[in-house]
């Protein structure tokens, strides 16, 4: 049986013409647009043997000559990624999501001013369980959400390709940095920052950057992310608080009226459902917490003992997880961009 939402609607955020709709109208349109997903892919995975075995046919003399080109190309290109990216990232390993998916670096030329996803790329100096270091959730719970985003308010998204937004991985030493409308991470339990990223973060937030991160659970790993923030947001200027309900931050679209709990679907799956909760009693209470600028707007978040971006970036694969924790998983991530975005 589902249970009663934890929020409702602000109208005044959706598309024009929209009136105010409830959860469940949101829901519908969810499983709607999935749906209409899942079958665009298959049918273009269906044609695409279809169209290798044309494009075969179609091979003309020369065909020698152009491997050798494009071979040339290849090489030249990789010495100038290497160069470009080689010693920014070699100490990371591959740079694959945790499904796999490769990552998507910041481009020289952003394509346009309109929305796009920023996940941080640190090191990790201690292990959680579960975690899984820089790539938790990286990319699909902020493509996800920035779908879900585009498709609920008038907020306009920037697309790598029809159906997949723009989701940057970055550093914190990266002039790219400075161009994204927030970051996000996950499994902060285990950051470690150098120098050189705290003086990052810093300027990023102090230049009117926000930024998100969530899915760390426990007492070690809030305190190993609280100790690493304090270097560059120190705790006498910008003490951490947890954020009443009352903040605007969780009315932007939909009026939150508590914080959900969510877990990995792999634990969810192992417990059957029967909790939230994945380290007992320690995690039992999930929190929102926050760092203020000067003028009282929220510049940092912290989703603690909880994983919000489970509930996007798993929507797909379990119908039962869906119904419990995506809809409140959007409403609230939708709102905490929306407030990133304006404020």
């Amino acid at each position: 049986m589902e249970s009663d939402p934890v929020c409702t609607l602000n109208p005044y955020i959706l598309e024009p013409g929209a009136g105010k709709r409830d959860i469940t109208a949101i829901r519908s349109e969810i499983i709607a647009s999935r749906a209409d997903a899942a079958s665009v892919e298959a049918e273009a995975s269906a044609e695409e043997p279809r169209r290798r075995r044309k494009a075969d046919r179609q091979v003309v003399t020369g065909r020698h000559v152009r491997t050798a080109a494009c071979l040339v190309l290849l090489i030249a290109f990789a010495g100038y990624a290497y160069a470009q990216f080689g010693d920014r990232f070699s100490s990371f390993g591959p740079l694959r999501g945790e499904q796999g998916d490769p990552a998507e670096l910041p481009p020289r030329e952003w394509p346009d001013r309109d929305a796009a996803g920023c996940h941080i790329l640190y090191t990790s100096v201690r292990r959680e369980a579960n975690g899984s270091g820089w790539r938790t959730d990286y990319p699909w719970a902020q493509r996800n959400l920035l779908i879900r985003m585009s498709e609920l308010t008038k907020a306009r998204v920037s697309w790598m390709k029809p159906g997949v937004p723009h989701v940057y991985l970055v550093r914190l030493t990266d002039p790219a940095l400075f161009q994204c409308p927030y970051l996000m991470a996950s499994d902060v339990g285990t950051i470690g920052l150098s120098e050189e990223e705290v003086e990052g973060l810093r300027l990023y937030l102090k230049k009117g950057g926000f930024l998100w991160v969530d899915d760390f659970w426990g007492e070690a790993a809030w305190d190993q992310w609280s100790r690493e923030l304090a270097r560059a947001m120190p705790a006498n200027e910008y003490s951490i608080e947890d954020v009443p309900l009352s903040d605007p931050i969780f009315s932007s679209m939909a009026v939150v009226k508590k914080i959900p709990q969510v877990t990995g679907i792999g634990f969810w799956r192992a417990v059957g459902g029967s909790t939230t909760s994945e380290r007992g009693e320690e995690t039992a209470v999930p929190h929102f917490r926050a760092i203020r600028d000067k003028q009282g707007h929220i510049i940092a978040a912290m989703t603690h003992n909880t994983d919000v971006s489970n509930s996007w970036e798993r929507e797909t694969e379990d119908p039962a997880y869906f119904y419990q924790f995506s809809i409140d998983g959007y409403a609230l991530g939708i709102n905490v961009l929306l407030y990133a975005m304006t404020h």
